[in-house]
This record gives structure tokens, sequence and C-alpha cells, in this order.
């Protein structure tokens, strides 16, 4: 399992997220870049991830499809910019418009720490265009994470 989420504000255009997952740093990282398991935790609950692509390597894209509760579905993608296994990814995230060109673009750093034998995550994205907008990522990223940790705990 997994420690409550920490919410940090570095910024009111920046989100920071800290959670402890019960598995070492390694395990963590391939959860974060294996397609066919970002499928069982990407997006908030509810959602249900439909595809996933990954080039994981710097300069490599990522690109996932989810279908919302109300039937829409939404495009996230991006590049990889910095991959260092087990302890670092840095990644481009941007919602694919309609016309399928990406819209405002974020950037995502996810550290892995080791705690012993579990791993403090630190999930930072940023800037974003609104406050709002921020919140609805720190919701839809703590569902996410929860997931995480109970894909964890059913391995």
């Amino acid at each position: 399992m997994t420690t409550a989420t920490d919410l940090k504000e570095t910024s009111d255009r920046e989100l920071v997220i800290s959670r402890v997952f019960d598995a070492p740093p390694a395990l963590i990282f391939k959860i974060w870049t294996q397609p066919q398991v970002i499928r069982q935790w990407w997006g908030p609950r509810g959602y249900t991830t439909l595809s996933s692509e990954m080039d994981v390597r710097p300069g490599g894209a990522w690109r996932v499809r989810s279908r919302h509760t109300d039937g829409s579905e939404t495009v996230e993608r991006g590049v990889f910019r910095e991959v260092a296994e087990p302890e670092r990814l840095v990644f481009t995230h941007a919602w694919e418009g309609e016309d399928g060109n990406p819209g405002h673009e974020t950037l995502v750093t996810v550290t892995f720490a080791a705690q012993g034998d579990k791993t403090r995550m630190t999930f930072h994205q940023g800037p974003f265009t609104t406050v709002e907008i921020r919140d609805g990522h720190f919701q839809g990223w703590s569902e996410s994470f929860d997931m995480l940790a109970e894909y964890l705990a059913d391995a």
C-alpha cells in the first residue's frame, strides 16, 4: 500500500505530489514505463485506458488514449526528455486536440527514491495555465496513484 498523498504547492501553476509505495524503485520505474502495465492504472478512477504507446528513451514519444465515464475519449501525449532508470523520468505532457495537435504543454518530472524496501515517488508537473487546471490534474493523478498502489497490491 501507500502512505497518504502529500500535496505541495511550489506555485499556483505547479503541482508536486509525493507518495510512498511498498515496492523498490526499479519496480515502480518499470510500472511507469511499460505500456501494457500503464493500462492497468493510468487515469482517474472509472476511466478506461484504451491504448498506450511508449518509446522510453530521450526523444521518444508516448501517447495514451482513454475513455471517460461519460463515453468521451481523450488523448494525452508527450516526449521523453530524460530517462535515468530507476531514479528519474522527465517528459512533456499535453492533451491532444480534436485536430490531432497538442494543446498546452507541461513538463513532468518523476523521481523514485529508495526508503528501505519502499519507494518515495515525487511527481512534479507544470506550469499550468490556471489553478483550476492544476487542481484537476491533482485529482486525476491522485486517483491514478491510488490505482497504481492497488495494482502493486494485486501483483
